[in-house]
């Protein structure tokens, strides 16, 4: 399951994004801008394959949790593609969005869950307040949190 933590980290960078956006896109482009600017910063840093391993893995432990993914792959080169485009449409096109949107939020949470297990905090805070500069991480109680949680407690 996801941790509270890096899903109250995720809700906050979508939040970002769609505000910085000033439009009335879906979730689910939030989800894919946080996506393409961690795959930026991080791609850099871990290059091209680092990424897309990744992001896989990310994608398999969310899929776990969000069938809304179904139809999501990452392409060779890190792309997420099909988001939003889940298989198990309904006839309720609003609630179709608000799953992909759930999706895309746990699938943000679970890829800094593993930046977070495998770059550490000191490493996955800066890469976050590089592409984020100001905007994610403003008091020093979710800082404590993110410890916590790279901790495993």
């Amino acid at each position: 399951m996801t941790s509270p933590t890096m899903r109250e980290l995720a809700d906050r960078l979508l939040a970002y994004e769609s505000s910085a956006s000033k439009t009335s896109e879906p979730m689910e482009s939030a989800a894919l801008r946080v996506y393409e600017k961690l795959q930026h910063g991080l791609g850099e840093f871990a290059g091209v394959d680092g990424f897309q391993s990744l992001a896989s893995r990310a994608l398999v432990l969310a899929k776990t949790e969000a069938p809304s993914l179904s139809a999501v792959r990452v392409s060779a080169d890190g792309a997420l593609l099909g988001l939003g485009q889940s298989q198990d449409k309904t006839e309720h096109p609003e609630m179709d969005r608000a799953l992909a949107g759930e999706g895309g939020i746990i699938l943000i949470a679970r890829l800094l869950g593993l930046l977070l297990l495998l770059l550490g905090e000191s490493l996955t805070l800066s890469l976050l307040q590089f592409t984020w500069p100001g905007a994610v991480l403003e008091d020093r109680n979710f800082e404590h949190r993110i410890a916590s949680s790279s901790m495993g407690e």
